[in-house]
């Protein structure tokens, strides 16, 4: 079943800069986003979506539930965007949601004709061991001591909006 890009709704932004994202054990994922050239910074916060998966998509496969976090606004924005590579991830919002389970199907297409977020991302420079670790105190100091890979690469997000309030919207999770 296709999911048909969404419409971009009133005020939606397209961001383009660099993310910062930590691999963390047991698939979650945390960072930062700092959209260029305003340098303005969003957290970046996912789990790993736990669901079978199709047999055709490979072993590096898999959904996570991403949340982008405005820190000025206190407001955030769901998508559920599909990730590839094991240590050097790329993230890319979803084309299809063939062979998961009824309710992850359900959250995908939920807002099927309603703006959607699309988020791209690709590891370009990836740190692992000690440069992890250091990167991890000098830019995510609550995660040190986590045995954490660190994607550092361009990252794309279109389609959001923080101007308008989420529960008015009935706004939750994109993809």
């Amino acid at each position: 079943m296709a999911i048909r890009p969404g419409r971009p709704g009133k005020g939606a932004k397209r961001m383009e800069g660099l993310a910062s994202i930590a691999l963390l054990p047991g698939g979650s994922v945390s960072g930062h986003f700092i959209q260029l050239p305003h340098s303005i910074c969003y957290g970046i916060h996912g789990s790993e979506l736990c669901c079978e998966r199709e047999c055709s998509r490979g072993e590096d496969y898999r959904l996570i539930k991403l949340s982008i976090i405005d820190f000025a606004s206190k407001k955030e924005r769901v998508a559920v965007v599909e990730c590839r590579g094991h240590d050097a991830a790329r993230f890319q919002s979803i084309g299809h949601a063939h062979g998961w389970e009824e309710d992850v199907i359900g959250m995908i297409e939920q807002k099927q004709g309603k703006q959607r977020i699309s988020i791209s991302f690709e590891c370009e420079t990836l740190k692992a061991d000690n440069a992890a670790q250091e990167h991890l105190r000098k830019y995510m100091p609550n995660l040190v001591g986590v045995d954490a890979v660190v994607n550092i690469g361009r990252m794309s997000i279109s389609g959001i909006n923080f101007d308008v309030d989420s529960a008015s919207t009935g706004e939750e999770i994109t993809a």
